[in-house]
């Protein structure tokens, strides 16, 4: 287990004793690194050496002053957290530095515990803003996030756990309804690994019968069959040094899983026809939409495979559960057709994009983007209206209308918004549910519900008042 690092202070001051002072307090009661600088020119050679978690600066200073610091010290890192030191006469300049991006600031001369709380805090917001700006690198950076297309908690979070457990080499299985993009995983899976540079091979194991997909699997010696006149190597040997995935994992017989097992146990396989056995270094990811549990209780899978299948699990959400996605989504597909089909500049409709919004989509991300293809086909004009999403749609754009007038959400002239306004009042009403739902579960903690929602806890309170929510009622 690694050792926490230790968090970086640097105080930035041309008074020696003010300097020596706060560092003996923060080193001594807080434990922290702290690095001193008597003047700004100095402080940022500092912090393009090795940026601090937090910065405490005077404001009035020979030279460059706090203000100005601030602003070049935050073109060079903007995560770093910094606060204002201010004496007589300087509390415009803190409040103009508050609005140029300062934390906070505090007034000569200082209460220590104020000092500790406030440089606490600092840090917590570098780190939180630190490890937003990895994740926003690492997820919502579309090259990396191999295909999927969306910024919703849940699937940001199921990308992360796809990227966590990529570069070790554990069996995964991904589990999720038809249509939420169990195989786009495995092929993120495959990309984030270290066995990306081989190609991935997939299996579609319900489309191959029993005999075929053994041999296919494992390979076979000449004349292990009739018809079988020269060796070939199975999938898991051409698989060797990369990822094979079993897609829908459910559908294997019996009597192979048995053979997979084995495989999966002692990492050989053996040909048929063959005694002899081949070590393979391959990582196997299984995926499935059917419950494995049932079909284990009837006898058609068999539980030890399951376990070790089952090391990691990755379930991917449905569509329902990402309805704010649904926008971005719409609009990738889309983009997509249009091109495909040479159809020009095409655009959703508010009554369009508000069917979009309100459908149960029982077929997911799939049933989406089949809808949206259907509708750049069919479209006769330049607007895509609802009945060009779907054949039966003869009463559902007075469905979606009835049910939206019933929860209050759009006037009963939205037919007459544009797209920006149509998405922007559905996610006002998905905004205010989703706080609500983090308030709930932390019983009222704002700080516990914006840690859970990976937002700053400022942030997070400013949501609050706009969608005029209070926490105290989730107490």
């Amino acid at each position: 287990m690694g050792e926490t690092k230790q968090q970086k202070v640097l105080i930035v001051d041309d008074e020696r004793d003010m300097l020596n002072l706060l560092a003996k307090v923060l080193v001594k009661k807080c434990g922290y690194a702290v690095e001193t600088a008597a003047c700004a020119e100095e402080a940022l050679e500092m912090i393009h050496t090795d940026s601090p978690d937090a910065v405490l600066t005077d404001i009035k200073m020979p030279g460059m002053d706090g203000l100005q610091f601030l602003r070049q010290m935050t073109a060079i890192d903007p995560a770093v957290t910094t606060i204002l030191m201010t004496g007589h006469g300087t509390i415009e300049m803190a409040v103009q530095a508050l609005k140029d991006g300062a934390y906070d600031f505090i007034e000569k001369p200082f209460d220590n515990e104020r000092i500790i709380r406030t440089v606490g805090r600092a840090i917590e917001r570098t780190r939180l803003l630190r490890e937003n700006a990895q994740l926003h690198h690492r997820l919502c950076d579309q090259d990396h996030l191999h295909g999927f297309i969306g910024r919703s908690r849940r699937l940001l979070q199921t990308v992360e756990l796809l990227g966590r457990v990529a570069h070790s080499n554990v069996t995964v299985l991904i589990r999720g309804e038809s249509g939420t993009g169990k195989e786009l995983a495995a092929k993120a899976l495959h990309a984030m690994s270290s066995r990306a540079d081989r190609p991935m091979i997939t299996v579609n194991c319900p489309a191959l019968p029993e005999h075929i997909l053994e041999s296919e699997l494992f390979g076979y010696h000449r004349g292990a069959f009739t018809g079988a006149d020269r060796d070939k190597a199975g999938l898991f040997v051409e698989a060797e040094g990369s990822t094979l995935l079993l897609d829908e994992i459910a559908d294997i017989p019996v009597g192979v899983q048995t053979k997979l097992l084995r495989v999966l146990q002692e990492k050989e396989v053996q040909p048929l026809g063959q005694n002899k056995t081949l070590k393979v270094d391959v990582r196997v990811v299984a995926s499935t939409n059917q419950d494995l549990e049932a079909k284990i209780r009837r006898g058609e899978f068999r539980e030890d495979l399951l376990y070790r299948l089952n090391v990691m699990t990755v379930t991917m959400p449905s569509l329902a559960s990402m309805a704010a996605d649904i926008p971005l989504l719409a609009q990738h597909f889309l983009e997509h057709y249009i091109r495909e089909h040479g159809r020009g500049n095409l655009e959703f409709s508010a009554e369009a994009l508000q069917a979009l919004m309100l459908r149960p989509w029982p077929g997911n991300v799939r049933e989406l983007q089949n809808a949206v293809n259907r509708a750049v086909l069919l479209a006769p004009g330049d607007l895509i209206g609802v009945s060009d999403l779907w054949e039966e749609q003869g009463a559902l754009g007075s469905f979606c209308r009835e049910e939206q007038q019933k929860q209050g959400d759009l006037p009963p002239s939205s037919e007459r918004l544009s797209y920006r306004e149509a998405k922007n009042a559905l996610l006002r009403k998905f905004n205010a549910s989703y706080l609500a739902e983090a308030l709930e579960a932390a019983e009222g903690n704002v700080t516990l519900a914006a840690r859970s929602c990976d937002m700053e806890r400022q942030a997070f309170q400013r949501l609050l008042r706009r969608y005029h929510i209070e926490s105290r009622s989730f107490r």
